[in-house]
This record gives C-alpha cells, sequence and structure tokens, in this order.
C-alpha cells in the first residue's frame, strides 16, 4: 500500500471510528440509566471523588456508608458486600479522568465504552501474541465471543477494572517479546491496582527476567509503583496502612473465593483440609513450571505465564469469576495450538469449544443464580474455566513452548519487512 493510499485510508477510517465511539457511548449512556449498577465502577468513582474533591481518604466508613447508600438506597446490611475501596491509592489515576465528570451515569457509560475497546484490544493482543492466523470469516465470531461470553461481559457490566489488567498484561507480554523492557514494567505496574489477581503472575516475570538478566523491565515496574505511591502520599500519608486493612477484610464480605473456603461450605467437616491440599498441589505444579522456565525462550515465557494466569485462580488466593477475563489469553493461546497441531480439524475443533465456553459458563451462571437485592454467582463457577483451561494448556504443551514455529514466524516477518 502506498503512503498516498495509506494516508486516505486513515483519513477515512478516523470519523468512521470516532462515529462508532460516540454511538456506542450513546447506547451504554442509554443502559447505564435504564439499568442502575456497574458497582465496581461506583466504588472507585466514589472514593476518587472523596479523594479529589472532599480532601477524603477513600479507605473511611463515611466514603463507604456513601457507596452503599448509592448502590443499596441504604447501608449495607450484614453479610452483603460492604463495597469498600480495597485498591490502593494510586489507582486514583485509572479513574480519575471519569472521577472529574459528576454525572455518574455519563461517567459509567464513557468507562464502559473504555472497557469495551480495551476488550477489542486485548483480542487483537492476544492474536498477535499467540500469531494465531486467523481467517478472516472467522475474525467476526472471535470477536463477538470476545466481546459477549461471560467472562467478558460480566466485569463489563459491573465496571470490574480487570479488563483493563487483562490488556495490560498482554500489552506487557509483547513488550517483553519485542525487548522492550522500560514500556513492560510500565504496564506491568499498572496492573498491581488489583494485587491480589496479579501477584502470582508478577512473581513469574520477576523470576523469568532476573533469570534473563533483564533489569529495565523490574527497575521501570519498581520505579512507577514506587513514584504513583510517593505522590499519592501526600494527600494521605498512611494510605498503606489503610489499604492493608481493607484488604484483610475484604474476604469476610465477599463470597467464598477459594477452593478450601467453598469445599468448606459443601462439607463442612473436611472439606477445607481438602480445598488446601487442592491448591497446595496447584502451587506446587506452578512452582516446578516457574523453574522449568528459567532461562527458556519466550514461546516458553508465555506457556507459562499462561499457566500461572489459571493457576493462581486455584491456588488459595482469593478469586472470583468475575475476574476470568484474565484468563483470555491462556484460552487463546490453547486455541492456537490446537489448530497449528491439526490444521482444519482443529479449527472445526475451536469453533465446537468456544461455542461450548459461549453457552456452558452462561449456562451455569443463570441456573444457579441467586437472586436477591443484588444477583449474586454461585462460587460453583471458580471451578470449571481454570480446570479445564489448565488441563488443555497440558495437552498443548509441547507444541506452545516449541521454539520453531516462533522462529519460522519471526524469519518470515523480517523478510517480509525487508
Amino acid at each position: 500500500m502506498n503512503r498516498s493510499l495509506f494516508s486516505r485510508f486513515w483519513f477515512l477510517s478516523i470519523p468512521l471510528l470516532v462515529g462508532a465511539v460516540v454511538a456506542v457511548t450513546w447506547a451504554n449512556y442509554r443502559y447505564a440509566g435504564q439499568n442502575p449498577g456497574g458497582n465496581d465502577f461506583l466504588v472507585h468513582w466514589v472514593g476518587t471523588r472523596a479523594l479529589l474533591v472532599d480532601g477524603k481518604t477513600p479507605y473511611g466508613d463515611e466514603v463507604a456508608v456513601q457507596i452503599q447508600i448509592l448502590a443499596y438506597g441504604r447501608p449495607a446490611r450484614p453479610g452483603e458486600h460492604e463495597l469498600r475501596v480495597a485498591y490502593p491509592l494510586y489507582s486514583v489515576v485509572v479513574f480519575l479522568p471519569y472521577a472529574l465528570i459528576s454525572d455518574y451515569t455519563l461517567a459509567r457509560a464513557l468507562w464502559m465504552t473504555t472497557l469495551e475497546i480495551a476488550l477489542v484490544l486485548l483480542a487483537i493482543f492476544s492474536l498477535r501474541l499467540t500469531r494465531w492466523k486467523l481467517g478472516i470469516g472467522f475474525l467476526p465470531f472471535y470477536l463477538l465471543f470476545a466481546l459477549l461470553w461471560y467472562h467478558s461481559l460480566r466485569p463489563l457490566i459491573n465496571g470490574n477494572a480487570v479488563i483493563l489488567i487483562a490488556l495490560w498484561i498482554g500489552m506487557a507480554f509483547l513488550a517483553l517479546r519485542s525487548e522492550r523492557d522500560e514500556l513492560a514494567g510500565i504496564l506491568l505496574a499498572f496492573t498491581t491496582i488489583k494485587p491480589h489477581v496479579v501477584l502470582p503472575i508478577l512473581i513469574f516475570v520477576v523470576i523469568w527476567t532476573l533469570s534473563q538478566r533483564r533489569w529495565a523491565a523490574l527497575f521501570w515496574m519498581a520505579a512507577t509503583v514506587g513514584m504513583l505511591s510517593v505522590i499519592l502520599g501526600f494527600f494521605v500519608p498512611d494510605w498503606p496502612v489503610q489499604n492493608l486493612r481493607e484488604i484483610l477484610r475484604y474476604s469476610s464480605y465477599n463470597p467464598s473465593g477459594t477452593p478450601a473456603a467453598i469445599f468448606a461450605d459443601w462439607a463442612p467437616a473436611a472439606g477445607r483440609w481438602i480445598g488446601w491440599a487442592f491448591s497446595a498441589l496447584v502451587l506446587l505444579v506452578m512452582v516446578v513450571e516457574w523453574f522449568l522456565a528459567r532461562r527458556k525462550e519466550f514461546s516458553w515465557f508465555l506457556w507459562t505465564a499462561c499457566l500461572t494466569l489459571v493457576a493462581s485462580q486455584l491456588s488459595g488466593i482469593q478469586a472470583d469469576p468475575g475476574n476470568f477475563i484474565i484468563l483470555f489469553l491462556p484460552l487463546v493461546l490453547i486455541i492456537t495450538a490446537l489448530e497449528e497441531r491439526w490444521g482444519r480439524a482443529g479449527r472445526v475443533m475451536n469453533c465446537f469449544l468456544m461455542l461450548l465456553l459461549f453457552v456452558g459458563p452462561w449456562a451455569l451462571f443463570l441456573n444457579t443464580l441467586t437472586l436477591g437485592d443484588q444477583p449474586l454467582q454461585h462460587p460453583v463457577l471458580l471451578f470449571p474455566l481454570p480446570l479445564f483451561l489448565l488441563i488443555t494448556l497440558y495437552w498443548v504443551r509441547w507444541w506452545a513452548v516449541h521454539p520453531q514455529r516462533f522462529l519460522i514466524d519471526a524469519l518470515r516477518e523480517s523478510e517480509a519487512l525487508e
């Protein structure tokens, strides 16, 4: 494509993209006005406004009650989700543009548009990471799946920032592959706004980058977190202590989110021990794979990172199916390996697989849903997707970690550039 034709393409495309974003935002605004909610976003919209407008700590009881009244119309009752801010204080940087908008419905609509764009970018970057040669006829089906399957639509409706975290993880991995370690470090730093979601994957990234002597990624990750922490410390000097207090109480008002807690609900006598034994086994497998991935090439790193994302949901750290969008990249890696291994038969298998993963979680959610002031998903949703992905990751392990296909693709790319 010559430069003139390329310029004309962008000249026509930009107005179309802007028009599409405006149309999507208007649809989101209509939806937000007719369907109150978005509590994950509401918590941080109110918390950020409390800090910037009123000069109050977002971790205080007064702010928590304000959030509860907006969500429930009253303070939370015993046993209900308390909707308290539990993110590090520097997360206000992410929510700041939306917190400057005093109209919650408009702020939520713009936030939903941001998350929808992030879902599309996550789908695209996952293709680039795994180098899946997706046919043009399969692309609409793939994008619809990425936007509408349960583990995308639920965090989108709730306004969960985990969608951005999934995108930042994918972008950081792309940066690591191209050795842009400074960018990777900055992106990984922003994922720490939900530390319980990213702790295991960050530990693995630290281990791998140290073994590769790529200090820049670690320096920029630590420097970014440190700089943001110090700057926000001028507003709330003891925010790490307040944040730690909220993290420790987080599990007390959330549904069971570990195998031990869920098994204890199902079998009070021995369930908790069974759950801890199961999580210990998962942790052992994860640590062994971290050891094996040291000093290995990027394809091995990517498979182990995907395994870490999946295994961490069953490792005993508080987890939530509402955060499972971070498992989209492992799913795409599996789909890529299946198609490369079996060709056309693999593509047919992938169509069936994606259809199953679209229908299955929605059917399970609707059949186990608990209705009340807020619809509650059943804890059983914690298990099906991570277990399925854990098994299939090992099924495609040899093919996924084999570096030859990545080297061939890289050579073809360099030849095309020449």
